[in-house]
């Protein structure tokens, strides 16, 4: 069995004091360790009908991009306001204090695709819920949403009821 735990650098007191951050680059900067989650990553979905996979800024263009060629379909992102140049539809998503949003291009997917959403991290479930949103405001079905890591601890995969969820690290505690 793959070690992604292993491969997951711990931060503490990043961005703020008090929190964990799960840095990444250290799993995406090792080869092989980038191509076991791709392939775990696909071979959870192998058996769905993928038309487009959508990333979340940032680092969920990562694994959306790469997953989005191995199944030889369209890489569909969604980004912060602002950062996309053509016609978008957007969502607001509630932050810790306030609120923020993210958008899509109107034309970036075709009524009655089925896409996969994918992110690097799953903790409060925002964006994940808002990008759900987008995508089906634009007439996709959601087959799933796809995490390199879910923080357990903090209960965002109960705003997805209804989704299928596949994360492949799990952090029970910061």
């Amino acid at each position: 069995m793959f070690d992604f735990e292993g491969k997951i650098r711990n931060v503490p007191d990043f961005p703020k004091k008090g929190i964990g951050f799960k840095d990444i680059t250290t799993l995406v900067g090792d080869g092989q360790a980038l191509r076991e989650t791709i392939k775990r990553m696909k071979g959870l979905f192998a058996d769905d009908k993928i038309d487009a996979v959508i990333g979340i800024e940032s680092r969920g263009f990562i694994f959306a991009a790469i997953l989005a060629y191995e199944w030889g379909v369209g890489f569909v992102p969604v980004r912060k306001p602002g950062k996309l140049p053509a016609k978008t539809i957007s969502e607001s998503y509630e932050l810790e204090y306030g609120q923020d949003s993210l958008e899509i291009h109107v034309d970036a997917i075709k009524q009655g695709q089925n896409v996969l959403i994918v992110d690097d991290l799953l903790a409060t479930g925002g964006t994940i819920v808002a990008t759900t949103r987008l995508a089906e405001r634009l007439g996709a079905n959601v087959v799933g949403c796809c995490f390199l890591v879910e923080l357990d601890f903090l209960g965002a995969r109960k705003k997805l009821t209804g989704y299928r969820v596949e994360s492949l690290v799990h952090f029970s505690e910061e």
